[in-house]
């Protein structure tokens, strides 16, 4: 039974109705050419998707990653353009020169901050980093990718949060931060791999109840460490865009 933090059950009901993908990149287009296009696929929940060329945005434009940024772009879907913030170790510089590229390069929708430092001497600089980013784009879409529960006043630094990322037997003993339940749901993402097909409907629950109205669950492992659990789409891909699928709620 996981830890839950919310009773309001009006809450829960406008979570459900809300609840949708986060895609957190998927391998290289040419690698894995079938999972982008099942992202164009109309109907399917997508909050936005992640684009990770080299592990950013590379050296130079890439007209694969182009093509499958413009197709996801012309079907509405926000493409986020993945900076990585080393914890902290990367420098100013180094983070706004890959936003121009990604910007320059593949017109991204806004920004995935992976690997965002969670502790509260940091907050002032991963501000600086964000309102830059607002800078270079109006309306720019900024995730923070922190894969755990950060000091509290991140939450005023972007539009969203990503408070777990981890395997499901961590997920599903986890427990939310009491402060989350001060803000409304789409500012909270949590993605979980290892999910079994079997434990889909439990885990959805707990997404619900934790808050968190962007999701995305795989039954890809990480193999100890040594694989990417998001490369790949789930065996079960259909059945989960069924069950959140539009105007699904429970």
């Amino acid at each position: 039974m996981p830890h839950l933090i919310s009773t309001d059950t009006q809450h829960l009901a406008a979570a459900a109705d809300r609840l949708g993908f986060g895609i957190p990149g998927f391998a290289h287009p040419l690698v894995a050419p079938a999972e982008w296009a099942e992202l164009t696929r109309p109907q399917t929940p997508l909050h936005w998707t992640v684009l990770n060329v080299a592990n950013g945005p590379g050296s130079r434009p890439d007209p694969h990653c182009l093509a499958a940024a413009g197709r996801l772009r012309n079907g509405g879907v926000r493409v986020l353009g993945s900076i990585d913030m080393a914890y902290g170790a990367r420098s100013f510089g180094e983070l706004v020169s890959d936003a121009h590229r990604y910007l320059d390069w593949y017109k991204a929708d806004g920004f995935y901050l992976d690997r965002c430092p969670t502790e509260r001497t940091a907050l002032p600089e991963v501000r600086r980093v964000t309102t830059t980013l607002r800078a270079l784009l109006d309306e720019a879409h900024v995730v923070l990718g922190h894969g755990t529960h950060p000091y509290q006043g991140y939450v005023e630094a972007a539009d969203q949060l990503v408070t777990f990322t981890g395997p499901w037997s961590d997920y599903r003993w986890s427990q939310a931060a009491e402060w989350t339940g001060d803000h409304p749901a789409e500012r909270f993402c949590h993605f979980v791999h290892s999910v079994p097909r079997g434990h889909l409907d439990e885990a959805l629950r707990i997404a619900r109840w934790q808050g968190a109205s962007t999701i995305y669950f795989t039954d890809r492992t990480d193999r100890d460490g040594q694989a990417d659990p998001w490369a790949a789409m789930p065996g079960y891909w259909d059945e989960i865009v069924s069950r959140i699928g539009p105007g699904v709620s429970e």
